[in-house]
Protein backbone atom coordinates (compact mmCIF):
# COMPACT_ATOMS: atom_id res chain seq x y z
CA UNK A 1 0.00 0.00 0.00
CA UNK A 2 2.85 2.36 0.87
CA UNK A 3 4.44 1.44 -2.37
CA UNK A 4 1.46 2.82 -4.25
CA UNK A 5 1.71 6.06 -2.34
CA UNK A 6 5.41 6.40 -2.83
CA UNK A 7 4.84 5.65 -6.54
CA UNK A 8 7.12 2.62 -6.38
CA UNK A 9 4.59 0.22 -7.86
CA UNK A 10 3.53 0.50 -11.43
CA UNK A 11 -0.26 1.18 -11.92
CA UNK A 12 -1.53 -0.20 -15.19
CA UNK A 13 -4.71 1.97 -15.45
CA UNK A 14 -2.78 5.21 -15.14
CA UNK A 15 -1.49 4.87 -18.61
CA UNK A 16 -4.73 5.44 -20.37
CA UNK A 17 -4.99 6.56 -23.89
CA UNK A 18 -6.40 9.92 -25.13
CA UNK A 19 -9.43 8.23 -26.61
CA UNK A 20 -10.44 6.81 -23.27
CA UNK A 21 -10.19 10.25 -21.72
CA UNK A 22 -12.37 11.75 -24.40
CA UNK A 23 -15.01 9.03 -23.94
CA UNK A 24 -14.96 9.60 -20.18
CA UNK A 25 -15.47 13.31 -20.56
CA UNK A 26 -18.30 12.81 -23.01
CA UNK A 27 -19.97 10.41 -20.63
CA UNK A 28 -19.71 12.90 -17.73
CA UNK A 29 -21.14 15.62 -19.97
CA UNK A 30 -24.13 13.47 -20.88
CA UNK A 31 -24.74 12.57 -17.24
CA UNK A 32 -24.52 16.21 -16.09
CA UNK A 33 -26.81 17.33 -18.90
CA UNK A 34 -29.36 14.65 -18.07
CA UNK A 35 -29.32 15.22 -14.32
CA UNK A 36 -28.90 18.99 -14.07
CA UNK A 37 -29.54 20.87 -17.30
CA UNK A 38 -32.73 19.15 -18.48
CA UNK A 39 -34.61 19.56 -15.13
CA UNK A 40 -33.60 23.22 -15.02
CA UNK A 41 -34.93 23.77 -18.51
CA UNK A 42 -38.27 22.04 -17.68
CA UNK A 43 -38.65 24.10 -14.47
CA UNK A 44 -37.85 27.31 -16.35
CA UNK A 45 -40.67 26.68 -18.82
CA UNK A 46 -43.23 26.27 -15.98
CA UNK A 47 -42.25 29.47 -14.17
CA UNK A 48 -44.48 32.58 -14.79
CA UNK A 49 -43.20 35.06 -17.26
CA UNK A 50 -41.68 38.13 -15.75
CA UNK A 51 -43.03 41.35 -17.23
CA UNK A 52 -40.54 43.37 -19.01
CA UNK A 53 -41.66 46.62 -17.42
CA UNK A 54 -43.76 47.27 -14.31
CA UNK A 55 -45.53 50.55 -13.76
CA UNK A 56 -46.85 51.72 -10.41
CA UNK A 57 -50.24 53.48 -10.84
CA UNK A 58 -51.45 55.59 -7.95
CA UNK A 59 -55.19 55.98 -7.03
CA UNK A 60 -56.60 59.15 -8.57
CA UNK A 61 -57.09 61.90 -5.99
CA UNK A 62 -60.61 63.11 -5.06
CA UNK A 63 -61.85 66.11 -7.02
CA UNK A 64 -61.41 69.44 -5.27
CA UNK A 65 -64.49 70.83 -3.46
CA UNK A 66 -66.65 73.30 -5.40
CA UNK A 67 -65.88 76.94 -4.86
CA UNK A 68 -68.00 78.75 -2.24
CA UNK A 69 -71.02 80.68 -3.56
CA UNK A 70 -70.47 84.32 -4.27
CA UNK A 71 -71.40 86.69 -1.44
CA UNK A 72 -74.90 88.22 -1.73
CA UNK A 73 -75.08 91.51 -3.43
CA UNK A 74 -75.19 94.46 -1.12
CA UNK A 75 -78.70 95.83 -0.64
CA UNK A 76 -79.31 99.06 -2.29
CA UNK A 77 -79.41 101.89 0.13
CA UNK A 78 -82.90 103.02 0.99
CA UNK A 79 -83.75 106.17 -0.87
CA UNK A 80 -83.82 109.17 1.35
CA UNK A 81 -87.22 110.64 1.85
CA UNK A 82 -87.58 113.98 0.35
CA UNK A 83 -89.06 116.80 2.30
CA UNK A 84 -92.86 116.85 2.12
CA UNK A 85 -94.20 119.18 -0.46
CA UNK A 86 -96.67 121.75 0.62
CA UNK A 87 -100.22 120.50 0.28
CA UNK A 88 -102.40 121.99 -2.38
CA UNK A 89 -105.41 121.83 -0.05
CA UNK A 90 -106.33 125.41 0.86
CA UNK A 91 -107.84 124.21 4.14
CA UNK A 92 -104.61 122.60 5.33
CA UNK A 93 -102.62 124.28 8.09
CA UNK A 94 -99.74 126.38 6.69
CA UNK A 95 -96.20 125.14 7.18
CA UNK A 96 -94.47 128.45 6.65
CA UNK A 97 -95.40 131.75 8.20
CA UNK A 98 -97.36 133.78 5.61
CA UNK A 99 -96.34 137.31 4.79
CA UNK A 100 -99.85 138.66 5.33
CA UNK A 101 -103.18 137.47 6.64
CA UNK A 102 -105.78 137.16 3.92
CA UNK A 103 -109.52 136.81 4.56
CA UNK A 104 -111.04 133.40 3.80
CA UNK A 105 -112.95 133.25 0.53
CA UNK A 106 -116.66 132.74 0.79
CA UNK A 107 -117.82 129.27 -0.17
CA UNK A 108 -120.68 128.96 -2.62
CA UNK A 109 -123.86 127.64 -1.09
CA UNK A 110 -124.47 124.01 -2.00
CA UNK A 111 -127.57 123.16 -3.94
CA UNK A 112 -130.41 121.96 -1.80
CA UNK A 113 -128.94 123.39 1.42
CA UNK A 114 -131.05 125.13 4.02
CA UNK A 115 -130.35 127.98 6.39
CA UNK A 116 -128.82 126.72 9.61
CA UNK A 117 -127.74 123.43 8.01
CA UNK A 118 -124.44 121.67 8.57
CA UNK A 119 -121.78 121.34 5.90
CA UNK A 120 -121.56 117.79 4.60
CA UNK A 121 -125.08 116.89 5.67
CA UNK A 122 -127.46 114.66 3.75
CA UNK A 123 -129.79 116.31 1.30
CA UNK A 124 -133.28 116.53 2.72
CA UNK A 125 -132.03 116.02 6.29
CA UNK A 126 -133.27 117.73 9.43
CA UNK A 127 -131.50 120.82 10.75
CA UNK A 128 -129.38 119.96 13.79
CA UNK A 129 -129.19 116.28 12.85
CA UNK A 130 -126.17 114.01 12.60
CA UNK A 131 -123.65 114.71 9.86
CA UNK A 132 -123.79 111.98 7.22
CA UNK A 133 -127.17 110.70 8.39
CA UNK A 134 -127.96 107.58 10.37
CA UNK A 135 -126.78 104.21 9.19
CA UNK A 136 -129.69 101.97 8.30
CA UNK A 137 -130.16 99.65 11.26
CA UNK A 138 -130.31 95.92 10.65
CA UNK A 139 -133.77 94.42 10.94
CA UNK A 140 -134.47 92.85 14.31
CA UNK A 141 -133.97 89.09 14.51
CA UNK A 142 -137.09 86.99 14.13
CA UNK A 143 -138.72 85.91 17.35
CA UNK A 144 -137.75 82.49 18.62
CA UNK A 145 -140.09 79.66 17.70
CA UNK A 146 -142.68 78.81 20.31
CA UNK A 147 -141.77 75.92 22.57
CA UNK A 148 -143.28 72.59 21.59
CA UNK A 149 -146.48 71.79 23.40
CA UNK A 150 -145.98 69.82 26.54
CA UNK A 151 -146.83 66.20 25.98
CA UNK A 152 -149.37 64.80 28.43
CA UNK A 153 -147.86 62.66 31.12
CA UNK A 154 -148.55 58.96 30.98
CA UNK A 155 -150.50 57.53 33.92
CA UNK A 156 -148.39 55.93 36.63
CA UNK A 157 -149.55 52.65 38.10
CA UNK A 158 -149.97 52.66 41.85
CA UNK A 159 -147.72 50.17 43.60
CA UNK A 160 -144.29 49.83 45.15
CA UNK A 161 -142.93 53.26 46.10
CA UNK A 162 -145.85 55.05 44.41
CA UNK A 163 -148.63 55.28 46.99
CA UNK A 164 -152.19 56.11 46.01
CA UNK A 165 -153.29 59.55 47.15
CA UNK A 166 -156.12 60.00 49.63
CA UNK A 167 -159.69 59.32 48.51
CA UNK A 168 -161.45 62.68 48.95
CA UNK A 169 -164.99 61.73 47.85
CA UNK A 170 -166.52 58.23 47.88
CA UNK A 171 -169.92 57.22 46.53
CA UNK A 172 -171.33 53.81 47.48
CA UNK A 173 -172.86 51.75 44.64
CA UNK A 174 -176.56 50.91 44.63
CA UNK A 175 -177.49 47.21 44.75
CA UNK A 176 -179.52 46.54 41.56
CA UNK A 177 -183.06 45.28 42.22
CA UNK A 178 -182.70 42.61 39.54
CA UNK A 179 -179.54 41.32 41.27
CA UNK A 180 -181.41 41.23 44.60
CA UNK A 181 -184.28 39.30 43.00
CA UNK A 182 -181.79 36.89 41.45
CA UNK A 183 -179.88 36.60 44.76
CA UNK A 184 -176.68 37.65 42.85
CA UNK A 185 -173.66 38.27 45.03
CA UNK A 186 -169.93 38.46 44.42
CA UNK A 187 -166.82 40.59 43.92
CA UNK A 188 -166.34 43.08 41.08
CA UNK A 189 -162.75 44.18 40.31
CA UNK A 190 -162.27 47.43 38.35
CA UNK A 191 -159.26 49.34 36.98
CA UNK A 192 -159.68 53.12 37.25
CA UNK A 193 -157.59 55.85 35.52
CA UNK A 194 -157.43 59.13 37.52
CA UNK A 195 -156.41 62.40 35.81
CA UNK A 196 -154.13 65.15 37.18
CA UNK A 197 -157.10 66.78 39.01
CA UNK A 198 -157.99 63.58 40.83
CA UNK A 199 -161.12 62.79 38.76
CA UNK A 200 -161.78 59.24 37.52
CA UNK A 201 -161.64 59.47 33.72
CA UNK A 202 -161.77 55.81 32.70
CA UNK A 203 -163.03 52.59 34.29
CA UNK A 204 -162.43 49.08 32.99
CA UNK A 205 -163.82 45.81 34.35
CA UNK A 206 -161.20 43.24 35.28
CA UNK A 207 -163.57 40.73 36.95
CA UNK A 208 -167.25 40.78 36.06
CA UNK A 209 -170.35 39.74 38.07
CA UNK A 210 -173.05 40.36 35.47
CA UNK A 211 -175.73 42.83 36.66
CA UNK A 212 -173.40 44.18 39.35
CA UNK A 213 -170.85 45.66 36.90
CA UNK A 214 -172.86 48.77 35.90
CA UNK A 215 -173.60 49.70 39.52
CA UNK A 216 -169.91 49.39 40.42
CA UNK A 217 -168.76 51.48 37.41
CA UNK A 218 -171.35 54.21 38.08
CA UNK A 219 -170.22 54.53 41.69
CA UNK A 220 -166.43 54.58 41.01
CA UNK A 221 -166.79 57.26 38.27
CA UNK A 222 -168.02 59.66 41.00
CA UNK A 223 -165.03 59.14 43.27
CA UNK A 224 -162.47 61.95 43.75
CA UNK A 225 -158.80 61.62 44.76
CA UNK A 226 -156.14 64.12 45.79
CA UNK A 227 -153.73 64.92 42.92
CA UNK A 228 -150.64 62.71 42.70
CA UNK A 229 -147.48 64.88 42.77
CA UNK A 230 -144.25 63.45 41.33
CA UNK A 231 -141.19 65.72 41.17
CA UNK A 232 -143.43 68.73 41.73
CA UNK A 233 -145.79 67.89 38.82
CA UNK A 234 -149.32 66.54 38.98
CA UNK A 235 -149.34 63.10 37.37
CA UNK A 236 -152.25 60.84 36.38
CA UNK A 237 -152.28 57.36 37.89
CA UNK A 238 -153.95 53.96 37.56
CA UNK A 239 -155.22 51.90 40.48
CA UNK A 240 -157.34 48.79 41.07
CA UNK A 241 -160.66 49.00 42.94
CA UNK A 242 -162.40 45.94 44.38
CA UNK A 243 -166.09 46.06 45.38
CA UNK A 244 -167.83 43.15 47.19
CA UNK A 245 -171.59 42.88 46.78
CA UNK A 246 -173.44 40.92 49.55
CA UNK A 247 -177.20 40.72 50.16
CA UNK A 248 -176.84 40.90 53.95
CA UNK A 249 -174.55 43.90 54.02
CA UNK A 250 -175.62 45.00 50.55
CA UNK A 251 -172.21 46.40 49.50
CA UNK A 252 -168.84 46.07 51.19
CA UNK A 253 -165.62 47.68 49.95
CA UNK A 254 -162.68 45.37 50.26
CA UNK A 255 -160.00 47.43 48.47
Amino acid sequence: MFDLILDKVERPYRRSSAGATAVSMLGHLVVVTTVVVLPLMWATDSLPSVPVMMAFVATPAAPPPPPPPPPPAAKAAAPQRSAPKPSSNPDAAPIEVPDEIRPEPERPASEGGVEGGVEGGVEGGVAGGIVGGLVAAAPPPPPPPPPPPAQPRQPVRIGGQVVAPALVQRVEPEYPAIAVAAHLEGMVILEAVVDVEGRVSEVRVLRSRGFLDKAAIAAVQQWRYAPLMLNGHATPFVLTVTLNFALKQRVQDVG
